[in-house]
């Protein structure tokens, strides 16, 4: 055979094979990614590396509480047409005050909540544990990382409102991708009675977070890859992983943020929250906890995250 054209077969199968290899992995890091996967629990979340075995008693015994209280489902449509699920927990004390929950990716408001929520009642609290699109029992089949769930979370919090009334007076409380869902949601035209937002270890977007586990998990470097599941995502789910930045959101707020993170996360780095902190224009407060790895903060050090929450109460309810 000619060397020239062996050459060229070498090339142009080393071509198609790095094609290949490149659609691949775009598909299935968009179907890992963004389409719809089974409720985690904290003791098995797929998303992050924390290791919960340690909380695992006292997760049990808050789940205990929790699981002892009046539930109540209760739905709303998104824009969109999807029916949104939220768990309504009405405190046996008649009030007004309620916070509106929002959990991470792959889990569901009552698994993220199942400690704190005990701490909300107690403070006198009605709780309204959200399952975001694509999670628990809401429908949905792609995930919004906070890009569509603000919009969701306009509608909840008018659904709070009409429930309680006029002189309702919630918070928002956001952890992982629900963090970043009420920053996002800040530098929307909020109504009045939304007092305090509360955002436990929020991603700054989407293509910050996807690039940093492409980085960490993966090895490979962003371009094509992230371009070409965007392409996917804008497709099938409707939005770009820039369409949305905490940044920009936080810099048009005018409710008071409490910023909270722990400074062993590895899957949301705490430079994230350290970015969305200095640009937030609102009244605001920032809580580094040590030795906390994602999501983690609330179990680290309780004392110090339900002091820096009763602060905003105190000030702001």
């Amino acid at each position: 055979m000619n060397p020239l054209a062996l050459i060229l077969i070498i090339v142009l199968s080393a071509a198609a094979c790095l094609l290949l290899a490149i659609v691949i992995t775009t598909v299935y890091f968009f179907v890992f990614t963004i389409c719809r996967k089974p409720t985690a629990t904290l003791e098995k979340n797929i998303s992050a590396n924390t290791d919960w075995s340690r909380h695992l008693d006292f997760i049990s015994k808050s789940r205990q509480w929790l699981n002892s209280r009046s539930f109540e489902d209760v739905f709303i449509k998104s824009g969109d047409g999807l029916r949104l699920h939220a768990t309504l927990i009405k405190n046996s004390v008649e009030t007004k005050r309620t916070v509106i929950c929002f959990h991470g990716y792959t889990s569901c408001s009552l698994n993220d909540y199942v400690a704190i929520s005990r701490f909300y009642y107690e403070k006198g609290f009605n709780l309204l544990l959200v399952d975001e699109r694509a999670h628990g029992k809401s429908e949905g089949k792609y995930v919004g990382f906070g890009v569509l769930d603000r919009y969701d979370a306009l509608r909840w919090i008018d659904y709070t409102v009409r429930l309680f009334g006029s002189d309702s007076v919630i918070f928002l409380h956001g952890i992982s991708m629900g963090a970043s869902t009420v920053l996002m949601t800040s530098g929307l035209p909020l109504p009045e009675n939304v007092k305090a937002i509360v955002s436990d270890c929020a991603f700054t977007s989407a293509y910050d977070v996807f690039s940093h586990i492409l980085k960490r998990d993966y090895h490979i470097p962003k371009f094509p890859i992230m371009k070409l599941t965007e392409l996917l995502t804008r497709l099938f789910a409707g939005y770009g992983y820039k369409d949305v930045s905490t940044l920009d959101e936080v810099a048009k707020a005018k409710v008071p943020i409490l910023f909270i993170h722990g400074d062993k996360d590895d899957f949301v780095p705490v430079w994230m929250t350290e970015k969305n902190y200095a640009a937030c224009a609102s009244s605001k407060s920032l809580l580094i906890v040590k030795g906390a790895d994602h999501a983690e903060a609330y179990y680290i050090d309780r004392q110090a995250y339900e002091k820096a929450i009763t602060a905003f109460i105190n000030k702001y309810a």
